[in-house]
């Protein structure tokens, strides 16, 4: 099997592969010809990186005896933190009460319109007596954010197109090649056949540690040199994953801000790029969201969305200083599923996004029942 996924001694779509791959697809060469004139000669291929040496985060990570829950991870978050305070200072069921409540979920990113509806709502069922005290208006703030949040809870399906291609899309520190390594390392734990590609071709180190998770996860990457052309890179890398039976691709993208102009024009350029060898490609559009970027965030899906058509979230850094409403936000404004969120460094720390577990991990465990104690 090894020898199988080896790679080949270059990975530039020199005049030799490009004539293999040609031959690869020769009933589909009027389509080839047209899409290698869209796209530029590829740039001379990096030299391969040096052997990996696992970093502390893995070898943490083989260490421990289990992984933590939803809670623990959730707990320093802001929006946890907020709340469970909140309660404390406030145990009576008052206008006061729900008037800090307010500040908390704005404060924590949920975002003003939402947490304005949310509180008012709560606020009218407090006048009609429906709950009588601070535990009671808990459990019906944990229902209320759970019915936000419910309907984008739809796992990733990878199956049922042969290779499935991802490509994925966010800005700069977001966690993009970060989350790509994970999700190779979760779908080459479940046995299909990954590859990846190298297309972040604009910052030099973005091959380089893309590589370093190829080399970590035992999956091949092909990539092309810095600067070259990045729908050449990914449509190379898709080619060659037809070729050898791939299930699943995932082609990293430039970290961009949503205000650069070319190199947004550029996530056009690659997704037109793919139709011409896979008409519904790509089959899945993830964009990576910093957890801590709060209301930023919205207007980044916003921007993206216009440009490539975003079709799932992946939501980052949600274990350390992020606040975490930003989920309830992009929930309500966007209504785009929430497909990963990731709670740690660890490559099992990228989980599916459920909704419940979540509401769970931000809510205080002390008010409104014991914590469900999700893992």
């Amino acid at each position: 099997m090894l020898k199988f996924w080896k790679k080949k001694p270059t990975e530039a779509a020199s005049a030799d592969k490009q004539t293999e791959h040609a031959a690869a697809v020769a009933p589909e060469s009027g389509v080839l010809h047209e899409a290698l004139a869209e796209i530029a000669a590829p740039a001379e291929t990096r030299p391969e990186t040096e052997r990996f040496v696992a970093p502390a985060a893995e070898a943490a990570e083989a260490a421990a005896p289990g992984r933590r829950s939803w809670r623990e991870r959730l707990a320093d978050s802001g929006f946890a933190r907020s709340l469970g305070s909140l309660f404390v200072r406030h145990p009576k069921l008052d206008d006061d009460l729900l008037d800090e409540l307010e500040t908390a979920l704005i404060t924590a990113d949920v975002g003003i319109e939402a947490s304005t509806e949310l509180v008012e709502s709560l606020r009218k069922r407090m006048h009609k007596r429906e709950f009588a005290d601070a535990p009671a208006l808990l459990a019906a703030l944990r229902q209320a954010l759970l019915a936000l949040l419910k309907p984008v809870e739809q796992p990733l399906q990878v199956g049922g197109r042969k290779p499935f291609v991802v490509l994925v899309v966010g800005i700069n520190g977001a966690g993009k090649t970060t989350t790509i390594g994970k999700l190779a390392r979760r779908w080459r734990d479940e046995q299909r056949a990954v590859m990846l590609a190298a297309g972040d071709t604009f910052r030099a180190a973005a091959v380089e540690q893309l590589k370093t998770w190829g080399e970590r996860n035992a999956v091949p990457v092909i990539s092309q040199g810095q600067d070259a052309d990045a729908a050449s890179v990914i449509f190379d890398a898709l080619q060659a994953a037809r070729s050898r039976g791939a299930d699943v691709l995932i082609a990293d993208t430039a970290g961009r801000l949503h205000t650069q102009g070319g190199l947004m024009d550029e996530l056009g350029k690659i997704a037109r790029v793919l139709k011409k060898l896979d008409a519904d490609a790509p089959h899945e559009v993830l964009m990576v969201i910093d957890g801590t970027t709060g209301q930023n965030a919205v207007s980044q899906v916003r921007q993206f969305r216009q440009i490539v058509g975003v079709t799932g979230l992946v939501v980052t850094k949600l274990d350390g200083t992020a606040k975490g409403g930003v989920v309830f936000a992009l929930a309500r404004e966007f209504g785009l599923p929430i497909r990963f969120v990731g709670l740690g460094e660890s490559a099992t720390d990228l989980r599916p996004f459920e909704a419940a577990a979540f509401v769970d991990g931000l809510l205080p465990a002390s008010l409104g029942g014991e914590a469900q104690g999700h893992d």
